[in-house]
């Protein structure tokens, strides 16, 4: 048992360090994605958001007004003397009625509650979700283009480290004929013209390797800064598998949901326009002090209230509401012929990637067969020169086509890959 949970540790930490330091283009994406600036827009976008929801819950709340007010009256209603002497007649009892002052003073506090608004909140709240959805779907079409940008420096780099060991072992077959050639100067059955010869073609791949390299490291240090991570000067990239892919794929571009958000948008506006010509219904309470309070003819300073419903419609938004829906039909067509525009040319697009694919996936299918017979005659060349039928010249050109065969089916790997993962950047997939 013992001997089982060790061979399974040591498993496991072999795998770990297998795994340890490689990047997959997926991880690298999603680096890029995370490390870019303009990605925390999207907790801006969402907190604008809870408050905009949050003022709008705040209509359901009765609205409380405070006013206070004072005033002084050029003149004031008054009861003509005439009549408090009829009544002081009719009752035997002298009747006086106190006059209105001319100056007036009140304090009141006006409460609103509604009941039903026609459904003007509710539209509200659909549109400020509607207009963060918008913002949200054009930051992720800002960041979309990022995976693009990644995968040309990822594969890039795939393209380079190949070509890298194709000129080390270019470099190492080039020695290998040096040496010989050496050997036949000793023997007097070559010159020394036919070592520099190869010389210069081993100068030659040093050089190419040098560019190589520095290419190589500065497309690793710009897929660093992309990714927020250095790791990338260090580690190896992993290579992707061409077997799952699949050639059908759906759209799933991120301008598509941008679309739908700005068709939501409008249908928003619309509820807001249809909601906001419909009568309001609510309720209301007054509660005051003043002087007069509400019996005018009793002086002094008196506190009051006033309770009761309230139904409301204002049918001038009428006149302009079906102009207004009409302008809102005229927008939600243009985004429709944006969509069918976006669709046309994504199409095209796809058609053109699909047919790049099996363009490449028909020259690797030659680039075997290539190789090997560019291998054949580079030996039969070997064997020429051995015997003396054969000069290095011929011998180097040799060498170098079966060198660009190999260079041109790693290219054709690598090109394939990157029209592969273009289809499915352009699918968003």
């Amino acid at each position: 048992m013992n001997k089982y949970l060790l061979f399974v540790i040591l498993g496991l930490c072999l795998h770990g360090y297998l795994a340890f330091g490689q990047l997959t283009i997926e991880t690298c994406q999603e680096k890029a994605r995370n490390n870019y600036p303009q990605i925390k827009q999207y907790g801006l976008i969402e907190q604008s958001e809870a408050y905009s929801l949050s003022n709008a819950n705040k209509g359901y709340l009765p609205q409380v007004v405070f006013s206070a007010q004072a005033t002084y009256q050029s003149d004031v209603t008054a009861i003509p003397e005439g009549l408090s002497d009829i009544l002081s007649q009719m009752t035997g009892q002298k009747v006086e009625i106190a006059s209105i002052e001319k100056d007036q003073y009140k304090v009141v506090a006006d409460v609103n509650q509604i009941v039903w608004d026609g459904g003007v909140i509710r539209s509200q709240k659909e549109n400020i979700k509607a207009s963060s959805e918008i913002e949200k779907q054009k930051l992720e079409v800002d960041l979309y283009t990022i995976k693009d940008r990644v995968n040309q420096l990822f594969f890039g780099i795939l393209a380079l480290n190949e070509l890298i060991t194709q000129t080390d072992l270019l470099q190492k077959e080039l020695q290998i004929n040096y040496d010989k050639v050496q050997a036949y100067i000793q023997n007097g059955v070559a010159n020394q013209s036919d070592a520099d010869i190869i010389r210069v073609e081993q100068l030659k791949a040093n050089q190419r390797k040098a560019e190589l390299l520095a290419t190589q490291k500065s497309y690793k240090e710009m897929l660093s800064a992309m990714i927020g991570d250095n790791s990338v000067v260090a580690d190896s990239l992993v290579k992707p598998g061409y077997n799952s892919f699949k050639n059908e794929l759906s759209n799933n571009r991120p301008e598509l949901k941008l679309f739908e958000a700005q068709t939501n948008f409008y249908s928003s506006q619309e509820s807001i326009i249809k909601s906001g010509s419909l009568p309001k219904v609510g309720l209301f309470a007054q509660g005051g002090y003043g002087n007069p309070g509400l019996n005018m003819f009793e002086p002094g300073f008196t506190p009051y209230y006033i309770l009761g419903a309230r139904l409301s419609w204002n049918i001038a938004s009428l006149y302009t509401q079906k102009n207004n829906l009409s302008k809102i039909a005229i927008s939600k067509q243009n985004i429709d012929i944006q969509k069918e525009t976006f669709l046309y040319n994504t199409n095209l697009k796809i058609s053109q990637q699909d047919n790049e694919i099996e363009k490449i996936k028909k020259l690797i299918k030659n680039d075997d067969e290539i190789i090997e017979l560019r291998s054949r005659i580079k030996k039969t060349a070997e064997v020429k020169v051995d015997q003396g039928t054969l000069t290095v010249t011929d011998l180097i050109r040799e060498i170098n086509a079966e060198n660009s065969a190999i260079a041109e089916k790693t290219l054709h790997e690598i090109n394939l890959l990157l029209a592969v993962y273009n289809l499915k950047n352009t699918t968003n997939n």
